[in-house]
């Protein structure tokens, strides 16, 4: 329900000068870099319009520029993305042949025991998750989590996304108290980052959904309604549009994509006016953005 794909960084895909170049001063070994920056901000703008066709045929193009160009990391940056993109797509046999092309270009990156790696396993690990493989997505994220956890700050983003990431898996297989600790590790998480608030909604809606598997709908009742209505406030104190402060670490086309995910979390919990409600605003917002 998350997209807590982490973006990478720009010296994961921008290739530095070679040392042992001998051309002339100022020329560069026989690579050309792709801008992912610039692949990302396109990108952000055909998904904001829900033009799907439009988006797969822009990470297509800047794959072949990055294999053009000689470019391993920005391939390895646009098959992350592709990853995420068929995911959220439900197009397994397109993701899983990202999957295999970005662990393949992740060893020969010798990227396994970094950030750029930790963040390709959350990749495929989410993908599992989604297409209900979901040992192989434990087994995916577990080797995140030890990169992640050694080696970034504990307020990150990308830390967050994991523990729920992770936390859905194990409610899938049942797991309901270590999923609890997960969920609580993500709230923990997100609540220190900027920006933070439309993750630890899906968060809350998460436990709702893990509450009523464990418990069933009856039992669980109470607890629902509690994490729903911190859920409603949550996102309607997040509006980037209402908010300028919230203007630089929330995007408008992502509030919207939020909105629209949850939605019918509330209209399946009885909470229609809610889901009314986020609708038709992530309506609004894509047809500003189109």
């Amino acid at each position: 329900m998350n997209r807590f794909d982490g973006p990478l960084t720009q010296e994961d895909y921008e290739e530095p000068r070679c040392l042992l170049n001998m051309e002339r001063p100022g020329e560069e070994c026989h690579r050309k870099t792709i801008d992912m920056r610039r692949v990302m901000e396109k990108l952000d703008e055909y998904q904001a319009r829900k033009d799907y066709a439009g988006a797969e045929r822009h990470l297509e193009f800047w794959l072949g520029e990055a294999r053009l160009g000689n470019d391993k990391r920005g391939e390895f940056a646009v098959r992350g993305e592709q990853i995420g993109f068929y995911r959220k797509r439900g197009e397994e046999e397109k993701c899983f042949a990202c999957v295999a092309e970005a662990l393949r270009l992740m060893k020969e990156l010798d990227y396994e025991d970094g950030i750029s790696g930790a963040t390709c396993w959350v990749n495929c690990g989410t993908a599992a998750q989604a297409f209900g493989r979901y040992g192989q997505a434990m087994e995916w994220f577990e080797k995140a989590r030890v990169i992640y956890e050694k080696d970034l700050d504990g307020a990150d983003a990308r830390l967050g996304g994991l523990y729920n990431n992770m936390a859905l898996t194990l409610v899938s297989e049942g797991r309901f108290e270590s999923a609890r600790q997960c969920y609580e590790k993500a709230l923990d998480v997100m609540e220190q980052v900027p920006g933070g608030a439309p993750e630890r909604a899906i968060t809350l809606l998460n436990m709702a959904n893990a509450a009523e598997s464990e418990l069933g709908l009856e039992a669980a009742e109470g607890t629902i309604e509690e994490l729903l209505d911190k859920a409603e406030w949550l996102l309607d104190s997040c509006d980037p549009r209402a908010h300028a402060e919230l203007a630089d670490y929330i995007a408008p086309g992502y509030y919207a994509f939020v909105l629209e995910s949850c939605a019918p979390t509330f209209s399946y919990y009885g909470y229609f006016l809610a889901a009314k409600k986020f609708s038709e605003r992530a309506e609004e917002i894509t047809k500003e953005l189109s």
